[in-house]
């Protein structure tokens, strides 16, 4: 073959290596929309369909055109010189190219249908010990997994060999391929028309090419794009509040130095609900894993599956519009107990770098309260632990601290996530005396409601389960839809028992008069399907107790970044705590409006390298895509370029000050720190 090529022509081989191209890309092409046909029909049979089959699979064949036509000029350009060096190795290049492809495309798939999110570069984001806890939780691979591998991969093999033998197209339809390329890659809008807009987040990222957005986010990740803010346009960030007076702005001090560092601007909301006694409150803090507002008290678009709680909110301010910071646990802590910025890839993600920080830990610490945390799994997870222990923390309980007789959760392949929502309880009201000197700062991150779902007495919620959907009168094509995602909802039935069991017991307590709860998810469960890209931040917030002099339903929005300053500034008015004139929080603290509105301007991280989402005003911004939120917190995409750039503006001024942490510098002055922080 070698000693033929050299005898033709250098046009002749040009001609060979481009029909021979095209076989390849063609067979590439009609393998993807193979395998989106495989995944549909996969998601199908493990999650139900949002929409029909047919009409997905036409949205997933022209995404994966257009990924093809992204593609098809850069590797032409590649396979050519190749082919001229030598025809085998051109030919076993993109094979191996293509089989590597299709593994790759394989295990998105799968992710995807296990957890119901695409991965991306949150990969990129987690050490290998973080992955391998996760893979073992979701129970790794089966025997189906591997023969299903096997099978398209010999699938792959087998066309490509058969296919570039038997099918070879003229040169002129060949040159066509890398051509059409060449003219879609240079239309200005091309990324515009890769953009769906079906009825559900779920939908979208269902027929999107997984491979597609791997690379796309991988890119994206080591190739940030920065957005110049310009502070003379009209949609700069000054703007907005001189329209919306009722924002709140931060006078920082020491840019240069301290990116964060402002004058502390929390008033104290909280105090008109609350009857205060002579001895500081004590305050409990759950953390329910995946608790999310889509299926959590009245009004929950899934139907409501948390009844105690629902009752919980009914007696205590409950925020309806709340927004966990982030769309994994990594976030919760950092945000919620010390409103930290994000760093590169999570607060947490900085490990033994951290720079020191105020927190309500270590604040309340000072003000003479024990600190406590509870956690049913392993806290050196996220380094959870070390940004605990760097706060100063009191007492850090997790598996490994739990005595005998207490039962694990049931083990998938081996592997268990830790102990369950309701021995999590018991352990933490068996080890706090009733009674104590010093005022109770407490934090318990449940497990129980994370994948892979797994609970002792199935049966017992089975028969909850069934027995709910009759309470909320679905019909036969709801309750088939819900069972498909029966193992998340016992699970939360289950954490929901689990609270009112907690509650019951704690009601015993003579402390319990003195105690504050506040009760919110770390993000919503990913497992089951979202409809909106604000869907997987909306979680509840429920503050109850029996200070509590009056109620209120609040559809305000606040997040987990304003939880901490209200905290310390109803403390700091009511029972004179030693708090600092100037902090770093990024969150303002919380409203208690009661009608629908948004005063914060904050980011949310989805994953440990997607800080893609800002919300201001009534708007949120998803990468490029520009939504309206409305009062139940759903939303619709808009075009309105002047709301876009405004907070695209806003939300690059935040990433600025973001970065020069990540680079080294500090939340505070070391005289803050050791003058408010226990020694």
């Amino acid at each position: 073959m070698a000693k033929d090529t050299k005898r033709i022509s250098l046009k002749e081989r040009l001609v060979h290596a481009t029909r021979y191209f095209a076989s390849f890309s063609l067979i590439w092409l009609l393998l993807m929309f193979v395998f989106s046909a495989v995944e549909l029909s996969l998601n199908s049979f493990t999650n139900g369909l949002p929409s029909g089959f047919f009409n997905l699979l036409l949205w997933s064949g022209y995404l994966d055109l257009l990924f093809w036509l992204k593609w098809v000029l850069i590797i032409y350009i590649i396979y050519v010189p190749i082919y001229l060096l030598s025809p085998r190795l051109a030919r076993l290049s993109f094979q191996i190219l293509m089989i590597l492809f299709f593994v790759i495309q394989i295990l998105l798939l799968n992710y995807f249908n296990a957890a119901l999110v695409m991965l991306g570069a949150d990969l990129f984001g987690y050490s290998i010990e973080d992955i391998k806890q996760t893979v073992g939780s979701s129970g790794g691979l089966n025997a189906v997994s591997i023969i299903t591998f096997i099978v398209l991969i010999s699938i792959v093999i087998f066309s490509t060999h058969l296919f570039t033998k038997r099918v070879k197209p003229t040169f002129y339809i060949a040159l066509i391929l890398p051509l059409v390329s060449l003219l879609f890659m240079s239309f200005s809008e091309y990324k515009a028309v890769g953009k769906v807009n079906l009825d559900s987040d779920y939908a979208n990222s269902l027929v999107t090419n997984k491979s597609d957005h791997f690379y796309s986010s991988a890119y994206s990740y080591y190739n940030p794009v920065i957005f110049e803010t310009d502070i003379y346009a009209d949609n700069y960030i000054g703007d907005f509040f001189n329209k919306f007076s009722e924002g709140i702005t931060f006078n920082f001090i020491d840019e240069e130095n301290y990116p964060f560092l402002h004058e502390e601007v929390t008033n104290d909301v909280l105090s008109p609900f609350f009857t205060p006694q002579e001895k500081a409150p004590n305050i409990v803090i759950i953390l329910v894993e995946g608790l999310g507002r889509a299926f959590t008290n009245e009004g929950a678009y899934l139907g409501n599956f948390t009844p105690f709680l629902t009752d919980l909110a009914e007696d205590g301010m409950y925020w309806k519009n709340f927004l966990s910071q982030g769309g994994r646990t990594f976030a919760v802590l950092p945000s919620l107990l010390g409103s930290l910025p994000f760093a590169e890839n999570g607060y947490l993600g900085m490990g033994n770098n951290m720079p020191k920080q105020l927190s309500l830990l270590n604040t309340l610490k000072f003000n003479g309260y024990n600190t406590s945390f509870y956690y049913g799994g392993d806290a050196q997870f996220d380094n959870m632990a070390l940004y605990l222990n760097a706060n100063k923390i009191d007492e850090l309980n997790d598996e490994k601290t739990f005595p005998s007789g207490y039962k694990k959760l049931p083990a998938n392949n081996g592997f268990s996530w830790g102990y369950n929502d309701k021995e999590l309880y018991r352990y933490f009201l068996n080890s706090r005396k009733e009674v104590e000197e010093k005022p109770q700062l407490s934090v318990l991150l449940t497990v129980t409601t994370h994948s892979p779902f797994l609970i002792d007495e199935v049966d017992k919620y089975n028969t909850k389960f069934e027995e709910r959907m009759d309470y909320l009168r679905f019909n036969e094509s709801e309750k088939e839809s819900h069972r498909n995602y029966a193992k998340q909802y016992l699970t939360i039935l289950y954490a929901d028992d689990a609270l009112k069991n907690f509650f019951e017991e704690y009601k015993k307590r003579a402390d319990y008069d003195n105690t504050i709860f506040l009760i919110t998810g770390d993000h919503r469960i990913p497992e089951i399907p979202m409809s909106t890209k604000i869907d997987r931040y909306h979680v509840p917030l429920i503050v109850y107790s029996p200070l509590l002099k009056r109620t209120a339903e609040i559809e305000s929005v606040s997040t987990h970044f304003n939880i901490t300053p209200s905290i310390l500034s109803y403390l700091k008015s009511n029972h004179n705590i030693k708090l600092p004139k100037y902090t770093s929080w990024v969150g303002q603290g919380l409203d208690t409006t009661r009608s629908f509105q948004n005063i914060h301007y904050l980011p949310l991280m989805q994953t440990k390298t997607n800080l893609d989402d800002f919300i201001m005003g009534e708007y949120h911004l998803n990468g490029t895509d520009l939504f309206k939120m409305n009062k139940d917190l759903g939303e619709d995409l808009v075009d309105d370029e002047t709301e876009k750039n405004r907070l695209m503006g806003a939300f690059e001024l935040f990433k600025q000050r973001n970065s020069e942490i990540i680079i080294g510098k500090q939340m505070i002055p070391d005289s803050i720190y050791s003058n408010y922080t226990p020694n």
